[in-house]
């Protein structure tokens, strides 16, 4: 599965931002799909995923209430709106497949998205 990240971009503390994900390739090669971000000097994290059939979410605690991630199964896309931008969202957001059930991505890296929230 080859992933495609779009979205991010320079944006003022509290404001916001939606970052998209293309996913090529059949949805029954992952069970989830979702965001982990790498900012410099920072371990990656895991911010959200979904399931494929969307009984299953997670959201950071960092994030909650702020994220929210859903899937359009038709477009192969899963988005994340990000409201409420804080300098600490600053990072690479990486899509991934399979990284909530395991810690490891199933897919190739993609180039990530950059998000830059200025204070």
């Amino acid at each position: 599965v080859q992933l495609v990240e779009s979205g991010g971009g320079l944006v003022q503390s509290g404001g916001s931002l939606r970052l998209s994900c293309v996913a090529s390739g059949s949805s029954q090669d992952y069970y989830t799909i979702g965001w982990v971000r790498q900012a410099p000097g920072k371990k990656r994290e895991g911010v959200s995923c979904i399931s494929i059939s969307r009984d299953y979410i997670y959201i950071a605690d960092s994030v909650k209430g702020r994220f929210t991630i859903s899937r359009d199964s038709a477009e192969n896309t899963v988005y994340l709106q990000m409201n409420n931008l804080k300098p600490d969202d600053t990072a690479i957001y990486y899509c991934v497949t399979n990284y909530c059930v395991s810690g490891v991505n199933s897919s190739g890296w993609g180039q990530g998205t950059q998000v830059i929230v200025s204070s």
